[in-house]
C-alpha cells in the first residue's frame, strides 16, 4: 500500500542478547525516509487488548514508526486518504520482540493493534506531539473495512469501543 514502509533492520545478535539500532537518520534518509520525529512513546498491553484504530488530522499530522519490544501484536495501518486508490483499505503485520521488524505508517493512515501475547510493550517514534483535541479514529469492526482481527472480543477503552464508521469519516474526512 503506498506510503506504508515495512522496515527490517540487521541487528547483532549473540548469546549475550542482540543489539539494535531502531532509527539512525542517515539510514533512514539513505533508504529516502526523511522524517522528523518529535516524540517517542511507550505503551504495555496485556493479551486480547486492541488499541485503535487512531490519526490525528491535518491540524497536526503525525506518521508513526512502530515496533514491538516485549511479546507479539498484530500491527494494522488503514488507508484513509480520500484520493488514495487504496482508500479504506487496511494491512497487517506481526510485529514481535523476536522478528524486531517495525512499520512506517505515514500521515494518512490510522494504526491500531492487538495483542497476541500474553503482554506486550510497544514503542513508537512519533513526527509530530499528541494532541488529543485533533486526534480521530475509524471502529475496529467497522465492516466494511473487514479487518481480520485475531479474536472478536477484545478489550476495549471506552473511546475504542465508539468511534465512527468508515462511512461517517467519508462525509467529513480528515485526508484528501
Amino acid at each position: 500500500m503506498a506510503g506504508l514502509v515495512v522496515v527490517n533492520i540487521e541487528y547483532n545478535r549473540d548469546d549475550r542478547g542482540f543489539f539494535i539500532e531502531s532509527w539512525h537518520r542517515k539510514d533512514f534518509a539513505a533508504a529516502g525516509l526523511l522524517y522528523d520525529f518529535v516524540q517517542d512513546s511507550h505503551s504495555r498491553s496485556r493479551h486480547k487488548v486492541l488499541r485503535g484504530m487512531h490519526y490525528q488530522d491535518m491540524r497536526a499530522p503525525m506518521a508513526k514508526l512502530v515496533r514491538c519490544t516485549v511479546g507479539r501484536i498484530l500491527d494494522v495501518a488503514v488507508d484513509l486518504r480520500v484520493s488514495s486508490p487504496t482508500f479504506g483499505k487496511w494491512f497487517s503485520i506481526e510485529l514481535s520482540a523476536d522478528n524486531q521488524t517495525q512499520l512506517l505508517v505515514p500521515v494518512g493512515f490510522a494504526h491500531g493493534f492487538a495483542t497476541l501475547s500474553d503482554v506486550c510493550e510497544v514503542q513508537y517514534k512519533q513526527t509530530e506531539f499528541y494532541q488529543p483535541s485533533y486526534e480521530g479514529g475509524i471502529a475496529w469492526n467497522d465492516p466494511d473495512l473487514g479487518v481480520n482481527w485475531p479474536f472478536h472480543d477484545p478489550i476495549l477503552s471506552n473511546r475504542d469501543q465508539n468511534q465512527q464508521s468508515l462511512k461517517q469519516y467519508g462525509e467529513n474526512p480528515a485526508f484528501k
